[in-house]
């Protein structure tokens, strides 16, 4: 009912008619409410041309924002996937290195173990060797003194600083 009334309300104009066609009154539907008002037909062409330029250019525009948009967030998402990619590399990079610096810790610090058991077992021996020479240079000095004591004789160097 709605349309058969908006029919009647638009009068197509001819090309003969010359006269303004006469305002005609606003309907009004139950569900909407508008105002149906037909623009003069001189200035029909050109306001639909502006409107149509203005919609096709919004639209244009619109459309061009849409995709901008839509770049900006696939440009946003790829740099972001490739920093991920980088961080985890970097990450990866730093644990093999630092697997390899502790592991290079650990033979280091055994071979520094195992030098500094050497140098103590050398230090021994040579603690031994430094006894051992110290039991013979006693038993040497003990053998002279009995033999000087067995022929009364007095040794050539008694002290350093009381010589013959």
């Amino acid at each position: 009912m709605a349309e058969a009334e908006a029919k009647a309300v638009d009068v197509p104009a001819s090309s003969e008619e010359t006269a303004p066609t006469p305002p005609v009154e606003a309907t009004k539907d139950v569900t909407e409410e508008k105002v149906v008002i037909p623009p003069a037909p001189e200035e029909k062409p050109d306001v639909e041309n502006a409107v149509l330029e203005r919609v096709e250019t919004e639209k244009r525009l619109s459309l061009v924002k849409a995709w901008e948009e839509n770049e900006k967030t696939k440009i946003e998402n790829k740099s972001l996937k490739q920093l991920s990619a980088v961080n985890s590399w970097e990450n990866t990079k730093k644990a093999t290195v630092e697997e390899a610096l502790e592991k290079k810790k650990a033979e280091y610090a055994e071979k520094l173990k195992n030098k500094v058991a050497t140098i103590h077992k050398v230090a021994e021996e040579k603690r031994a060797l430094v006894e051992a020479k110290k039991g013979e240079d006693l038993l040497k000095a003990e053998e002279l003194a009995s033999k000087y004591r067995i022929k009364g004789l007095t040794p050539k160097k008694v002290l350093g600083c009381f010589g013959n």
